[in-house]
């Protein structure tokens, strides 16, 4: 028979009712027993002030044992009671959580399609279309046809072929349509060059060392960011560089997507922290946190579509010489291999330098003998007999 000894009351009901179940072995129901101080917290927090009166009414004094239906009922309100803020709070955390997993689909979604390469040029034009759109309406509202030429060429490296009064006049619609399609024409021409310039590189690449690499590293580099793209030699040259644009393009999606991501997590915990603040002021915390946590996802989509829009726009590649170019499985072996060599040259400079010295004659080291210092009054070394603070050493 088994028995189980408890010195309190756990918060939950369900803890206790656990910790009984342990008595009962092999169909035994076995027995329990729990011991309560009006000084636990639980009894504390719940009703400990009024329990005292009580029991002081009915002539207990500190330290007796009480045993009465009353004491157990109070205990089991207290436990309602934490079991119903508990359950409060965790409502509470799966309706925060609510919010942050619906922005979570959208950004999951687009970083799945960026990393299997499903549909991202379906969102690399609608991050470029959406860019477009908010530009020519910020700008349109304030008459501002300068400012919009000029945030499109130093965002994207394009002049936009649309003059004053096209722009001035044109529905915002129509005239987004106009610029979206020349950036398209511009992107291709551009990816189109990119292509022309490698693949000279990859042919040559593949035909002195096609057998020993596999993957090469392709720098890029917009003028601010650079990025360091493996890009399969073999499957490059069939796609007649296609899988080059597109490594690319994954490579600026991904990198973009979780820095951006990140940083609104970030910004989402700041938030759910100062939103409790609104209680204060009598408005419901979860509400603002809705309304304010929106308007930080859209503001994060707007930085990420200009992000990703400008460094595949202005983004280009060094061609470089076939003879430079490393396999990209041993990029981490290069840093070594130049330390050896570097270590190595070391030696053969020390060894040259050794040699050097052989050649020349060795010169026999002629020993240092120190002068015995004469003192102030010390006879002065002259023989004149006098001191030689008063003879020679008088000037020193």
């Amino acid at each position: 028979m088994g028995a189980i000894i408890g010195t309190e009351r756990h918060d939950s009901r369900r803890v206790d009712r656990q910790l009984r179940g342990r008595a009962g072995r092999q169909g035994d129901p076995g027995s329990s027993q729990f011991f309560v101080s009006l000084e636990d917290n639980l009894m504390r927090l719940f009703g400990s002030d009024r329990v005292s009166k009580v029991m002081d009414r009915f002539g207990y004094e500190e330290g007796e044992v009480i045993q009465h239906s009353m004491i157990s009922k109070t205990i089991e309100r207290s436990q309602k009671k934490v079991e119903q803020n508990n359950f409060g709070i965790r409502k509470r955390l799966l309706e925060y959580d609510d919010v942050m997993n619906k922005q979570r689909v959208v950004i999951y979604t687009r970083r799945k399609n960026a990393l299997y390469g499903d549909r991202l040029s379906l969102d690399i034009n609608n991050a470029l279309y959406d860019w477009v759109e908010e530009n020519v309406n910020e700008f349109k509202d304030i008459n501002d046809y300068h400012g919009f030429k000029s945030e499109t060429l130093r965002h994207l490296a394009f002049d936009p072929q649309v003059d004053e009064e096209d722009f001035n006049e044109t529905k915002p619609n129509i005239l987004t349509q106009n610029i979206f399609d020349q950036l398209l024409n511009a992107y291709d021409r551009k990816n189109q060059s990119i292509k022309e310039r490698a693949l000279v590189v990859f042919n040559k690449i593949n035909n002195e060392r096609g057998e020993e690499v596999k993957n090469i590293l392709v720098p890029f580099s917009d003028g601010k960011k650079s990025l360091n793209v493996s890009i399969n030699l073999k499957k490059a040259i069939e796609t007649n560089g296609d899988e080059i644009i597109n490594a690319f393009e994954r490579y600026v999606a991904l990198a973009s997507i979780d820095e951006n991501w990140k940083d609104h997590l970030r910004e989402l915990d700041d938030l759910k922290q100062s939103a409790n603040n609104a209680s204060i002021e009598q408005k419901d915390p979860l509400l603002i946190y809705k309304l304010e946590s929106f308007n930080l996802f859209q503001v994060m989509i707007s930085s990420l579509n200009a992000e990703i829009t400008s460094i595949l726009f202005k983004g280009d590649i060094a061609t470089q010489d076939s003879g430079d170019v490393k396999d990209a499985k041993e990029i981490k072996r290069s840093d070594n291999r130049s330390l050896k060599t570097s270590r190595a040259s070391e030696a053969i400079v020390n060894q040259n330098t050794g040699q050097d010295n052989q050649d020349k004659p060795k010169e026999t080291p002629v020993p240092v003998r120190a002068e015995q210092k004469v003192g102030r009054n010390d006879n002065c070394p002259c023989g004149s007999g006098k001191k030689y603070k008063k003879c020679h050493g008088k000037n020193s």
